[in-house]
């Protein structure tokens, strides 16, 4: 705690020593940078009043990072780190070291995914929905009062674009490497005029495949999915207002096919220090998998598959805001309902040989509804608001895992013509079962200023989570039942916000602030075979103190915000890996108190009227305290997806053309260093740093209607893996990898 409160101390009086060193600019607005309005605290405000750690994404920087789903996202906010085994679900978010790697349709991240207020809940359904936004918003530490469930890590608040009285058309096709094609249209206007208003918009993105499979000779890794969003905007009155959406969302594209790594030695010095593989043979062909496969090529680029899955998904959402206006008031009702349905069939043990095949099918749905009540006048001393929550879910899942069915025929006897060996692991696992939860919670967060320059805060929720889980694990479609289990459980906590900001000056401001997070604790979701397995888990907390400063010099040319923080992370819950009756299975526990840990900053630069530069840095320290986890000892490990040093920096210099176009040129970058992504800590279960680089070049016609341009995307062509799933029972890893360079060009239109 010293380290982060020292960081956080540092910070601060460096820019307080700023605030009073800076000497005045000739006032040039052209040259100032931008005021940004964020929604982080459920109501319109300058991000510089915010005393939140908070990263605002324009739908400009959005395009020109070519970010297309949550996924895009990654390290474009310090401390955020977004990876994934699957293609079209199951994103694994984490702030600042805390998020969740199960992947199991009824898990919950410790990170919090919000669509124009609505929460996002399944993991099924949040690699959806980017695309003709307005504005995301990246909020890093417990958002315990105002969001609550299970934002401990904080949240990403995405908003797109509404309706409005004047007719508008968007357009944008692109066009890049491996045949990738993405296309969007938007339109909106009147339909009563100054009262009813309407905009839709649509998505379609296709791309061929950037991995070769040797078996079929086809490309594999292809993207195809398309999305409709509709939404009205109904403004009777000058008091009262009403948006309604509804979207929907269909994949196509392939099930994700991986790298596959020996891991089993054939030979002496084959055999690394642990048994297995030593990391110089791995593509030695001294090293294969328990079937006898390895891939020797050494290369990430090319697989040998006999199954190409597809990864299909299904999603629909609806939802309506209404706002009424008393004057001094506003009451905010938003209600909405959603569904995601997913069925996907994926080669997992990456090889040629029938040795782990899954059929992941899942359905959810999900009904919400949120009022609160809240004051309206900002320059009042008093500003307030109250409000209660209601969550209404229901999970199924029937997934399915055949495990080494090439090797049946051994086991193959007249009475026994499918080969099935249970103790042998050589069946068709699968664990059928419905989780239903219903959530309340109820909430207030005031803010009095005490002062011209001083402002307090304070915030209480009391949430509760009733669950309900009825379990069965069983092979063969149900021949054979392992495990039967109906089990029903509250969790409750209470969460907040305690806080004090003090403006410097009118371009300077401090705050310190103390928030606690929780996320719901529950059921595990995935294969279980004994009793123990399946007893619901605690919920985790998490103790946030914060400090931090938010800074504007050179009459607005130069904008600059730290923060420095301590998290006690207390019941964390965990996604581990065991091996049981020689088989790797994944358990969900409470691990030990981790201590997290860190400094951030933000800095934006407007030097000269057409260029513009960002950056954004975040040290973290983030590690497990005591933890014990079937017989193995991870206690001081690093945690997952937590890279010491994360970095990102970007410039956009706009040239005025004599024609009254410009020529607009962006190049960004960014940094991370070693990432695990195990609780083992292993070397060969981590990647090392990586640098990653973009640029982009287009012409904007005079009116600002037309732009074209050509970009590139992971520029110098950099191969690094995403995430790893390791099955050491089956002799395996399996990687992740990113997609190479895409080289492209673009047209947009904005009537």
């Amino acid at each position: 705690m010293k380290a982060a409160m020292f960081m956080g101390c540092a910070m601060l009086a460096l820019s307080a020593s700023l605030a009073s060193a800076q000497t005045a600019a000739p006032a040039d607005s052209d040259t100032a940078i931008a005021e940004i309005v964020v929604t982080a605290q459920k109501r319109a405000e300058n991000l510089q009043d915010v005393p939140v750690s908070v990263t605002a994404l324009t739908a400009d920087t959005l395009a020109a990072r070519g970010v297309g789903n949550v996924m895009g996202l990654n390290n474009m906010a310090p401390g955020l780190r977004i990876s994934a085994n699957d293609a079209a679900a199951n994103p694994k978010i984490f702030i600042r070291g805390v998020g969740l790697s199960d992947f199991n349709p009824n898990a919950s991240s410790g990170v919090g995914v919000y669509v124009d207020g609505v929460y996002i809940g399944s993991p099924l359904a949040q690699m959806a929905g980017f695309f003709d936004l307005a504005q995301v918003e990246v909020l890093r530490g417990p958002q315990g009062t105002l969001y609550g469930r299970n934002t401990n890590g904080g949240a990403i608040n995405v908003t797109t674009k509404r309706p409005s009285q004047a007719f508008t058309v968007d357009t944008a096709l692109e066009y890049g490497s491996f045949n990738a094609i993405t296309a969007e249209a938007a339109m909106g206007g009147p339909i009563v005029a100054d009262k009813l208003a309407f905009r839709v918009a649509g998505q379609v993105v296709k791309d061929d495949g950037y991995t070769f499979n040797r078996v079929t000779g086809n490309d594999v890794n292809a993207a195809h999915h398309w999305a409709g969003r509709l939404s009205l905007l109904y403004t009777p009155t000058d008091d009262f207002e009403m948006l309604t959406q509804a979207s929907r969302y269909v994949n196509r594209g392939d099930a994700i096919a991986p790298q596959h790594r020996a891991l089993f030695p054939a030979t002496a010095g084959a055999t690394g220090p642990n048994g297995l593989c030593a990391p110089n043979a791995y593509a030695s062909g001294e090293c294969t998998d328990l079937l006898g496969y390895a891939d020797t090529d050494d290369n990430d680029r090319a697989i040998d598959a006999n199954l190409e899955g597809k990864d299909k998904v299904d999603l629909f959402g609806a939802s309506n805001q209404a706002t009424w206006d008393f004057g001094g008031v506003s009451l905010v009702s938003v209600t909405a309902w959603q569904w995601a349905h997913r069925n996907a069939v994926e080669n997992t043990d990456g090889g040629p040989l029938q040795m782990l095949e899954i059929n992941y099918r899942s359905r959810q749905q999900q009904f919400t509804q949120e009022l609160r009540l809240q004051s309206n006048d900002s320059a009042a001393a008093l500003n307030w608001v109250v409000g209660a929550y209601f969550m209404d879910e229901t999970v199924k899942d029937n997934t399915r895992q055949d495990t080494l069915r090439e090797i049946r025929p051994l086991f193959a006897t007249p009475d026994n013509p499918e080969g099935l060996s249970p103790a042998d692991s050589v069946a068709v696992f699968g664990w059928p079962y419905t989780q239903k939860t219903k959530g309340y919670a109820v909430f207030g967060q005031a803010d009095y200023r005490f002062t011209d320059k001083l402002t307090g805060t304070v915030g209480l929720r009391w949430s509760a989570d009733d669950k309900h889980m009825n379990y069965q694990s069983q092979i063969e479609d149900g021949l054979i039942v392992l495990l039967t289990s109906d089990q029903s459980k509250t969790f409750s906590a209470l969460s907040g916000r305690l806080g004090l900001r003090y403006e410097v000056t009118p371009d300077a401001s401090v705050y310190a602030t103390y928030n606690r997070g929780y996320k719901s604790g529950g059921f595990f979701g995935g294969l279980a075979t004994t009793p123990e397995e399946v007893e619901p888990y605690d919920n985790e907390t998490l103790d946030a103190f914060e400090l931090g400063a938010k800074t504007e010099f050179f009459d607005r040319r130069l904008r600059l915000n730290v923060s420095g923080f301590y998290y006690d992370y207390k019941n964390q819950q965990v996604f581990a890996q065991a091996l049981r009756n020689g088989l790797s299975v994944l358990v969900l526990d409470n691990a030990a108190n981790s201590e997290v840990y860190g400094g951030e900053a933000e800095l934006t630069a407007r030097p000269i009227q057409p260029l513009t530069l960002t950056a954004g840095v975040s040290l973290l320290h983030a590690k497990y305290g005591e933890y014990f986890s079937e017989g193995q000892d991870f206690s001081g490990n690093w945690l997952p997806q937590s890279p010491k040093v994360t970095f990102n920096a970007a410039a956009t210099y706009v040239a005025a053309l004599p024609s009254g176009g410009a020529v607009v040129a962006n190049v960004d970058a960014n940094y991370a260093s070693r990432v695990y992504f195990d609780n083992s800590n292993a070397d060969r279960l981590s990647q090392d740093a990586v640098w990653l680089a973009g640029a982009q070049l287009s012409w904007r016609s005079p009116d600002q209607a037309v732009e074209a341009g050509v970009f590139a995307r992971n520029l110098f062509d950099k191969s690094y893996v995403v995430s790893i799933s390791n099955i050491d029972s089956l002799g395996e890893d399996l990687l992740s990898m990113n997609r190479p360079r895409s080289l492209g060009a673009f047209l947009r239109y904005h009537y």
